[in-house]
């Protein structure tokens, strides 16, 4: 199986796991698509290119406010959620949930999610 099959698997887990997860993807930091869990009226390739915008924006605002260690970015909308978090030094991992999700568990099983592929990725 392939580092991009390994990681789709996970993020199909990650969806399955919660049910207010709704997809995922996962993105190099130059915004192309590494995999993704993602449905069909989802455009990917703008997915992954918005989520990489918003770390590095994410991540300077922490940086020049001088916040600490970036942990993650989420966006509320009307009709849900998108989260953003770094998974290694290469990769980031977007999320989408429910407008109804707990978010402290979307947040735990985010971070969790981010770390095992971060060590397929590194």
């Amino acid at each position: 199986m392939s580092r991009s099959e390994k990681i789709t698997e996970l993020l199909r887990t990650l969806s399955n796991s919660s049910p207010d997860i709704e997809a995922a993807a996962v993105v190099d930091n130059d915004g192309l698509l590494i995999a993704s869990a993602l449905p069909a009226d989802i455009e990917e390739d703008r997915v992954a290119a918005m989520s990489a915008a918003l770390l590095g924006m994410s991540e300077r605002i922490v940086r020049e406010l001088s916040l600490g260690e970036f942990s993650l970015v989420m966006i509320r909308g009307s009709a849900g959620f998108t989260v953003v978090c770094r998974s290694g030094a290469d990769a980031v991992l977007t999320v989408l949930a429910a407008s109804s999700a707990k978010l402290g568990l979307i947040f735990l099983d985010v971070k969790r999610a981010a770390a095992e592929i971060s060590k397929l990725i590194n």
